[in-house]
């Protein structure tokens, strides 16, 4: 038996336009994603969250099955469209309402909320203004967490205002995310976008909503290392960790742009105005780490195309030269990663706010989902983190990614996450075999050492 430290928060995470539906009920702005998904091509099979996992009206029943499975706490996130159709102005209450009861279902049940800001769902009307790219855009996503804060600042102690702003890439450079940009340039400008809108909405939230506030942001991070001792590999290395981890971290948790950001990424120079380095806010409260992958990097003077099977392009990839990675799945890198972090940046409170793994094939058979791959993902990546706590680092919580089974972006409903799986037809949920093994983590306050 591993136990882990009393208090552990013990708990899932899902984001608002990949389970909730009703994408334009109730007063509903349309987002980015809405407008992405109904453009034919843009998403496997022509999938859409307009239903999703219909959680808009079924999220009572969820929140008692959080509470089935012992869950402590729970990451959520809320669509900005949802609370300001046009983005500013005049709250839609209706969607406020939505929230409200949500939070109020979760307290009532035992289950802290963990409240995330913006999960890649810009409201369209926004976006037809430049969106992340204007210079305003801070300010309106600042205006955004003070409602918020101020709506449910009372109960809601634990916000969240980006997540994975490495989206600047995927959404504004490669394009195969909303909104579906290709320009580096609008990449680059939205990477800066996040940094500012950060610290803005940091003290708005922390000035509406009052004493206990937290912020932080959940920073997807892969543990990354060279793919050989060459100096050309670890070379590449570190431009990839300063274009994909340091840009956001180092603002975030140091307040400044570090040198080998700038170094890595002289095309951020232009986007930055005298000045701008006073939005950022720094330390953030606790570290929300988004763990997925062990990378392995080379330098590689090949486009991507071109490159060998399984060796994928870095989110940086230039048409002559880059960097090209390797991935994979490894609970040590999620070791390493949080010690780095409690080592090199103060010694901070830290969060995993996503941990996961997809398995299309997970299906219903005599009323269960034998999904032992996905029990044996987890045991090894919490026995990973409880070393790490061991060594002295303070890590309080884990958020399972997903609760439910959803909508994975350009993926469609191909990939399958939950530790509950969905009928997309009928809406039914199964607790699959990982669920309930995570439940009895949940309840216990502790994993055992062995395997499924």
């Amino acid at each position: 038996m591993l136990a882990f430290p009393e208090g552990f928060l013990w708990s899932t995470a899902t984001a608002a336009y990949q389970i909730e539906g009703a994408w334009n009920e109730d007063g509903k702005g349309e987002s980015i994603w809405d407008r992405f998904s109904h453009t034919p091509g843009k998403v496997k099979n022509g999938d859409t969250g307009d239903v999703a996992c219909d959680h808009y009206h079924r999220f009572r029943d969820d929140v008692a099955l959080m509470a089935k499975m012992n869950l402590n706490a729970y990451r959520f996130s809320i669509g900005w469209s949802r609370v300001l159709p046009e983005g500013t102005g005049t709250p839609n209450e209706k969607g406020i309402a939505f929230y409200d009861e949500l939070v109020d279902a979760l307290l009532d049940n035992g289950i802290r909320p963990l409240v995330t800001l913006y999960h890649w769902d810009l409201p369209q009307t926004l976006e037809d203004k430049g969106g992340l790219q204007n210079r305003d855009a801070p300010r309106w996503f600042a205006d955004y967490a003070r409602l918020m804060a101020e709506r449910l600042g009372d109960r809601v102690k634990d916000w969240i205002t980006l997540n994975e702003p490495v989206y600047c890439y995927s959404g504004y450079i490669q394009g195969n995310i909303a909104p579906g940009i290709r320009d580096r340039a609008a990449g680059m400008a939205v990477a800066h976008t996040n940094n500012r809108a950060h610290g803005l909405a940091k003290r708005a939230l922390k000035n509406a909503g009052g004493d206990g506030t937290r912020v932080s942001a959940a920073l997807n991070m892969s543990d990354l290392a060279p793919a050989t001792d060459s100096p050309e590999d670890a070379a590449a290395c570190e431009r990839v960790k300063a274009k994909k981890i340091l840009l956001f971290l180092d603002p975030m948790m140091k307040g400044k742009y570090t040198r080998p950001v700038l170094d890595a990424l002289p095309e951020l120079g232009p986007h930055i105005r005298p000045g701008d380095e006073k939005d950022f806010d720094a330390p953030m409260d606790f570290l929300g780490l988004n763990f997925y992958h062990h990378v392995k990097i080379s330098d590689s003077p090949v486009k991507p195309a071109k490159l060998a099977p399984g060796v994928a392009p870095a989110y940086d990839q230039d048409a002559k030269k880059g960097e090209a990675a390797e991935t994979r799945s490894d609970p040590e890198g999620l070791y390493r990663l949080l010690t780095w972090l409690y080592r090199d940046y103060g010694q901070p409170e830290i969060i995993v706010t996503e941990n996961g793994m997809s398995r299309p094939e997970d299906a219903v058979a005599d009323g269960r989902v034998d999904d032992r791959p996905r029990i044996d993902f987890y045991r090894s990546h919490l026995a990973a983190a409880h070393r790490a706590i061991q060594d002295g680092v303070n890590l309080t919580g884990y958020c399972a990614w997903s609760l439910l089974d959803n909508f994975e972006w350009g993926s469609g409903f191909g990939p399958r996450f939950g530790l509950v799986h969905v009928d997309y037809d009928t809406q039914k949920r199964t607790v699959k075999d990982s669920g309930r093994w995570y439940a009895e983590c949940a309840e216990r306050n502790g994993i055992n050492g062995g395997t499924a």
